[in-house]
C-alpha cells in the first residue's frame, strides 16, 4: 500500500526528474496485442461489442479500447478497457469518479475490494452508483507497466516515476459495470467473479 507521504515524495521526485530533462524525448515501445482480440467468451460470459461514438473517443483520447457487454444467464456485465500508448502529450486516463457523475450517476457507497486472480491479490475500486431508480455496481482499476493500482493519485505518481526510470507512460483503465437487477450483493458478487476471470488475460493487452 502506498501512503500519502510516499505519493507526495514520488510526485516531487518525478517532477524533479522531468524538469532536469532526465526523461528521454522518445517513448519506449512495448509489444502488446490489440484489445479487439480479447476473448469474446470469458468463463461462460458471452461478449458483444458496443463501439463508442467518434466524439466520445476523441474526448477519451485512447489509442486502443474495447467496450463490450458480457452476458451469462440473465446477468449482464459491461466491460470497458481504454489503453494509452503514451500519456506525455495530455491524453491521460479519465477517472470513472469524474465520468460517471458527469453521466448522471451518483455514488451510494465506495470501498477498496480485494480480489484473488491469476495468483495475485488485487486491490480494486468498488462503487455502487445510482441514477433515479437504477443502480449499478462499478469495479475499476488502473493497469500497466507491470502494476495494478486502485488509487488514482498513486497511479499518477508512479506514472511520473516510470516515465523517468523506464521511459514509459503507457497504461490503461479497466472498468467492470453491472446493473443491479436482483440485489446489490448479488450483482457485486457477479461483477467480482467476472473481474477475477478477466484478469489473467490482461497482461498481453496492458503490458
Amino acid at each position: 500500500m502506498i501512503g500519502r507521504a510516499a505519493i507526495a515524495i514520488a510526485i516531487l521526485l518525478g517532477a524533479s526528474l522531468v524538469s532536469s530533462r532526465a526523461i528521454r524525448a522518445d517513448e519506449a515501445q512495448v509489444p502488446r496485442e490489440p484489445l479487439a482480440t480479447l476473448p469474446s467468451t470469458i468463463d461462460g460470459w458471452q461478449g458483444r461489442s458496443a463501439p463508442l461514438a467518434d466524439d466520445v473517443l476523441a474526448q477519451l483520447g485512447v489509442d486502443d479500447y474495447v467496450n463490450r457487454t458480457y452476458v451469462k444467464g440473465s446477468a449482464p456485465i459491461g466491460l470497458y478497457i481504454g489503453y494509452y500508448a503514451s500519456q506525455r502529450q495530455g491524453d491521460t486516463i479519465h477517472s470513472p469518479q469524474n465520468c460517471l457523475p458527469g453521466a448522471g450517476w451518483h455514488p451510494v457507497s465506495s470501498r477498496i475490494r480485494e480480489l484473488s486472480a491469476g495468483g495475485r491479490t488485487l486491490r480494486v475500486n468498488e462503487y455502487v452508483i445510482e441514477k433515479g431508480t437504477s443502480r449499478q455496481v462499478a469495479l475499476y482499476w488502473y493497469q500497466g507497466r507491470g502494476r495494478v493500482i486502485a488509487n488514482e493519485y498513486a497511479n499518477k505518481a508512479l506514472l511520473m516515476l516510470d516515465a523517468a526510470t523506464l521511459h514509459r507512460t503507457n497504461g490503461g483503465l479497466v472498468r467492470v459495470l453491472a446493473p443491479v437487477t436482483v440485489s446489490t450483493e448479488e450483482t457485486t458478487k457477479d461483477a467480482a467473479t467476472f473481474a477475477t476471470a478477466l484478469f489473467p488475460f490482461l497482461d498481453r493487452y496492458l503490458p
